[in-house]
């Protein structure tokens, strides 16, 4: 879709959408559960999602599988990110759904026709890569020859470790170890025995020295560099939190958007300087100059159009933008930022209750689905954290407004646990509160099965449908809380009422590569994206990650989970689809990296359930 002007649509917004105040405004790293994985089925819910089943079959025709290469050990959602180096490509083995097996498949591409699993290298027991994985050649007064490097992220709490990888895969049938779990082991000024979890990696060579940048899951200052200019002795060369140091990245209205941390990033040379571009999630995109990793000086960001643009063209819907800044890449003439906005949400939330309080809520994954504009409604009844070791939650009383919501506190078990002991018990709804800690108190996202329509929402807003007074964050975030302080089983609580908002999932943009606020062009989605009709049922469809191509100026190419893989062309700053691939059996693409033999582009593409496919497209 081409961007239009909005300004005539400030009335029609003021009726059609439901201001939510946050307290706090905005502010870094509110909940990582995309970071780690919680034994609840927890997960912020723009991160890598679980959607079940898949489009139906469909091809454009003009592009060819040249091959598709089952990975040792693979298990549903288990491949991650995808990289290339010369005859080679790179595939995380994640731990998010099994914690085993994890690390790096190394497979040979010489024969894009025939690939080959030539080894793998096994993460540290207890961790996993995923978002994070890169090959590159760098030559520095200590090394010179192609180094691998990855992520850590934990599956085990007591034997995980966090930080970076680095492996010289010169040879790459036969990867060496530089180092491992390496990087930045404090939080706010604390020191702590092992490096922060990360979330995502990328390494370029600036001459003379090498350098690694992080995505920090544990702290505002989340722009962690690492200098590898020697790789088997790499430090902490900077670290930064981007919205205190650039504020003008922030974006002050609409007052959803407030999850501002890092998740992605690259780094181009461009006019002679190191460029890097980052995924700043509610905060948009951001370039910066890096020369000096010391001295970054800020270059240009965006921000979010509100209404929603690709909504309000696809759909015809005026709701407020959800962010989600989540990867991006400069096309190779430097034109253009090409910005992918994962969103595994296709229907958020919003909360009111009869004394006139306003709250934000996300509705669960696997459970009724509430159709947009509907609602749920009814009495708040408190029936504890309804796990199986703890009393029967009670059957829904009888109330004045005819309907009952559970409202159930998070902790202990998963929420799928949880929703089986109130499922059947009379009630119209359940509403997961967030516990006390250093992973809860703010919104989250659940990956939860049951039949009764579910939603969560933050601690604050928890107590506030028992009208508790007293909260408060600093205090939530030091403590360990699960149950509502001084609410019994059984108390009644405010009449609630939840609507639901189809908003459709994750989608891309193009901008003008601009000093200052970059001029958004355009916004591109699948049909299917912005259909409610596929809000459930054909598995996850937002976009992942954007690979642009090294022949042609305005080619993209999209892995876009269930929806396929794509190509796109920029044509007259407007997003125009050329191809397009569904395997039969459906397709669950991650990554997708550009690469060239013998005079020819192909893609090689992660797919989450099965391991490495290589395509051409031919125009």
């Amino acid at each position: 879709m081409r961007l239009r002007s909005t300004a005539g649509l400030s009335a029609l917004l003021l009726t059609a959408a439901l201001t939510v105040s946050l307290a706090g405004g905005a502010y870094a790293h509110p909940d990582h559960d995309g970071g780690y994985t919680h034994s609840d089925g927890a997960r912020d819910a723009h991160q890598h999602g679980d959607g079940e089943g898949h489009l139906p079959a469909s091809s454009s025709g003009n592009i060819e599988v040249v091959s598709k290469t089952a990975l040792k050990n693979v298990v549903p959602e288990k491949i991650a990110d995808v990289g290339v180096l010369g005859d080679h490509a790179y595939l995380a083995a994640w731990g998010s759904t099994t914690c085993k097996y994890n690390g790096v498949h190394v497979v040979d591409i010489s024969d894009v026709s025939a690939p080959e699993e030539v080894a793998f290298i096994a993460s540290k027991e207890g961790s996993y890569p995923g978002e994070g994985i890169q090959a590159i050649p760098i030559t520095t007064p200590q090394f010179s020859g192609d180094i691998l490097v990855s992520n850590n992220e934990k599956c085990k709490d007591t034997s995980g470790v966090g930080g970076l990888n680095l492996y010289d895969v010169t040879n790459p049938a036969h990867p060496t170890p530089l180092a491992e779990g390496i990087g930045d082991s404090t939080v706010n000024g604390q020191g702590k025995k092992d490096a922060n979890e990360i979330h995502s990696v990328f390494a370029w060579d600036a001459g003379d020295r090498a350098y690694v940048v992080m995505t920090d899951n544990e702290e505002g200052t989340d722009v962690d560099i690492m200098d590898i200019t020697n790789p088997k002795k790499p430090f902490l060369a900077a670290e930064y939190d981007l919205d205190e140091t650039f504020p003008q990245i922030v974006q002050a209205a609409p007052s959803n958007l407030v999850e501002v941390f890092l998740h992605d990033m690259i780094v181009k040379e461009i006019d002679g300087r190191q460029v890097m571009l980052l995924s700043y999630w509610d905060a948009g995109y951001v370039t910066i100059d890096i020369t000096d990793v010391r001295a970054p000086q800020y270059l240009g960001d965006t921000d979010f159009a509100n209404p929603d643009p690709e909504l309000l063209e696809s759909a015809g819907l005026a709701e407020k933008p959800e962010g989600n800044a989540h990867q991006a890449e400069f096309t190779i003439d430097n034109q253009y930022v090409i910005g992918a906005d994962e969103d595994f949400g296709p229907d958020s939330a919003e909360g009111s209750t009869d004394d006139g309080g306003f709250f934000p809520s996300s509705q669960g994954s696997g459970t009724t689905h509430v159709s947009g504009g509907d609602t749920v409604s009814g009495d708040a009844v408190y029936v504890g954290q309804a796990c199986n070791a703890d009393a029967a939650v009670p059957a829904a009383p009888s109330t004045a407004s005819g309907s009952q919501i559970a409202v159930v506190s998070r902790g202990v078990c998963t929420f799928t646990e949880k929703l089986a002991n109130v499922d059947g018990k009379g009630y119209e709804g359940a509403v997961i509160v967030n516990r006390e800690g250093a992973d809860g108190c703010g919104p989250f996202g659940m990956s939860v099965e049951g039949e009764t329509p579910t939603f969560s929402v933050d601690r604050e807003s928890g107590y506030g449908l028992f009208d508790v007074a007293g909260y408060d964050d600093a205090g939530c975030l030091a403590g360990s809380a699960t149950t509502i302080p001084g609410v019994a089983i059984g108390t009644l609580g405010d009449v609630i009422t939840l609507k639901a908002i189809f908003d459709g999932w994750g989608y891309v943009h193009l901008f003008a590569n601009e000093d200052g606020k970059m001029t958004e062009l355009d916004t591109y989605a699948i049909p299917e994206a912005h259909d409610e009709d596929h809000a459930t049922g054909s598995g996850d469809l937002s976009v992942h990650e954007v690979a642009v191509s090294q022949t042609v100026a305005n080619r993209l190419y999209f892995s876009y989970y269930s929806g396929g893989f794509r190509v796109v062309e920029i044509e007259n700053d407007e997003l125009v689809e050329k191809g397009h691939y569904i395997d039969g059996s459906g397709n669950n693409f991650w990554g997708v990296q550009v690469f060239q033999q013998d005079g020819q582009e192909y893609v090689a593409a992660s797919d989450r359930d099965h391991g490495l496919w290589i395509f051409k497209y031919t125009p």
